[in-house]
């Protein structure tokens, strides 16, 4: 069976994310699709408009035959580790031929040459990076101004600009570092800009709908048409998110002291005494957000930074995860055609495949070994899922009382 694999987050899936399914079927020639999607933290530091459930539920009804989630630790990060643990997710689950991915140039040229440069060059790239850091850029800034001196085409360097683009490197980058055997496609961003707020025609960007919800304006227009009655119920049930939540949440969390700031990921030295000052002061998430925020460090790394501290995550531990890479893949939904395509690709499958969390003990015991590191490390992979799972829920404007719910929370089919 042939397969295509795409790299999602589907906040909320819109005409553009069906654009983009169609169209990578039909240039890989693939019988079916597969998607690793982001749980319930996005790789931008913010947890999602509706949790990974109802956007597995949009994603099957749009005619995506499988969908896997991406381990938080990788979903909520910077773009080369949110593209590694991508790619080693779908390579892991076998039986995938290739990778599609959306891009502004719509060209796999210009972006491979970006992406050999940064693997060739990477020490040289990373002590320059460093000396402008010093000098007050930020890392994209940095990195991008650096690869533009060494890219004599103009052309080439102006892939560095746009965000789908530096995605796509990051993917060709993983492809290679992870001697992957899917061949990499892309297809050309259709209609509006990643972080457009407004639609063109019958597309928008996940951040204009986003926007678009939040102020009450009519959105139907840039939903599939089955897809818009499944987010609007999940809207009215209240399952969406509440930034004043997330505020309080992580006040609560700060304010036990800066000294217990310190050993979390991405609270780098010094920053523990920062975050503390901001929280003392603070009446807003935006306002918590500049009070942190410096030259050095960009809006979305702050917010990342302040969701591994909503999820008190261990720096030592998520080293070690990310170095590994992820240690299960985790079903979310999946079709008929996905089930005749895990049946076909099982004994290529690399990874133990998880539903529910009801059985995870002793798939992972049985794979790896009871006592062996990797199975406790298997452990820390988990017990991160569950936290995210059950902050995210404390976070949704109609919380409910129900706590772990990737233990009970079933497969999902289409319709």
């Amino acid at each position: 069976m042939r397969a295509v694999g795409l790299i999602t987050e589907y906040n909320p899936f819109h005409n553009g994310h069906l654009h983009h399914l169609q169209q990578s079927k039909e240039l890989a020639d693939a019988e079916l699709s597969v998607a690793v999607m982001s749980g319930n933290f996005l790789q931008r530091g913010e947890p999602a408009l509706c949790d990974k459930w109802l956007r597995t539920e949009m994603a099957l009804a749009a005619g995506v035959d499988l969908v896997v989630e991406l381990p938080f630790i990788f979903a909520c990060n910077s773009a080369p580790h949110f593209a590694q643990g991508a790619v080693q997710s779908l390579d892991a689950l076998g039986g995938i031929d290739h990778l599609c991915f959306g891009s502004e140039t719509g060209i796999l040229g210009p972006l491979q040459t970006c992406a050999d440069l940064l693997i060739v060059k990477s020490t040289e790239v990373e002590r320059r990076s460093q000396k402008l850091l010093r000098q007050g850029r930020n890392y994209p800034a940095a990195r991008a101004e650096i690869l533009r001196a060494m890219l004599p085409d103009p052309a080439v360097a102006a892939a560095l600009e746009s965000p789908n683009n530096i995605l796509g490197i990051e993917y060709l980058k993983a492809l290679c570092q992870t001697g992957s055997a899917m061949t990499a496609l892309t297809i050309p961003r259709l209609g509006a800009g990643y972080h457009d707020l407004h639609g063109e025609g019958s597309i928008a960007s996940a951040t204009g709908i986003r926007r678009m919800l939040k102020e009450g304006e009519e959105v139907s227009a840039f939903l599939p048409d089955r897809l818009a009655p499944i987010l609007f119920s999940a809207l009215t049930a209240g399952k969406t998110v509440e930034s004043e939540h997330l505020l309080r949440i992580l006040l609560a969390r700060i304010l036990l002291g800066a000294e217990t700031l310190q050993g979390i990921y991405q609270v780098e030295h010094g920053l523990e005494n920062r975050l503390f000052e901001a929280a003392l002061t603070a009446t807003t998430l935006e306002g918590l957000i500049d009070g942190i925020k410096v030259r050095q460090l960009t809006r979305t790394r702050v917010q990342r930074m302040l969701c591994q501290l909503l999820n008190e995550v261990e720096g030592d531990v998520a080293l070690q995860l990310l170095q590994r890479g992820p240690l299960y893949l985790h079903l979310l939904g999946c079709s008929k055609m996905g089930e005749k395509f895990l049946a076909a690709s099982r004994k290529e499958r690399r990874l133990p495949l998880v539903g529910n969390y009801s059985r995870i003990h002793n798939q992972l015991q049985r794979f790896y070994g009871r006592d062996s590191g990797q199975y406790q490390l298997a452990l820390e992979q988990l017990r991160l899922e569950l936290r995210a799972s059950d902050n995210y829920a404390l976070l949704q404007k109609g919380f409910t009382a129900r706590r772990q719910s990737d233990y009970f929370e079933p497969v999902r089919r289409p319709g």
